[in-house]
């Protein structure tokens, strides 16, 4: 008896650790540039964020694209700061860090679930081995 599946469970756990190692990379990005007033285009660092998609019908996840969140820039009033306009505030940008590091632990503990996913197979393979021998 052959059974095919383009998708098994190490091929859906795989694709939901490089979908999450992806959002990570963004999050952590946001994060760094959270105090970022200058991101060289002259106006302060836009926040990222990662949309995902299903790889195929089967299960699976993939990063769809990156995509740059158009909300309005924080200010803040710093009268002395070189950045600041006429009315002494300085735009900063649109990270909120309580927001990421909710992302963040939602991220992590994505990732560790789909690593629970790999040992618990491997922990079936190696039971059907044993029950083989």
């Amino acid at each position: 008896m052959e059974v095919e599946s383009s998708f098994g469970p190490i091929d859906i756990a795989i694709s939901g650790l490089r979908a999450q190692g992806k959002q990570l990379k963004v999050i952590s990005s946001n994060i760094a540039n959270a105090r970022t007033s200058d991101a060289g285009n002259g106006e302060p660092y836009r926040r990222l964020q990662a949309e995902f998609k299903t790889d195929s019908d089967l299960g699976g996840v993939k990063l769809d694209k990156i995509v740059t969140d158009m909300s309005e820039f924080l200010r803040i009033l710093d009268p002395g700061n070189p950045m600041a306009d006429e009315s002494g505030y300085v735009a900063m940008p649109n990270v909120s860090l309580p927001v990421e590091m909710i992302n963040l632990n939602i991220a992590t503990k994505m990732y560790q679930a789909n690593v629970a996913v790999l040992r618990r197979y491997q922990q079936m393979i190696e039971t059907t081995l044993e029950l083989l021998r």
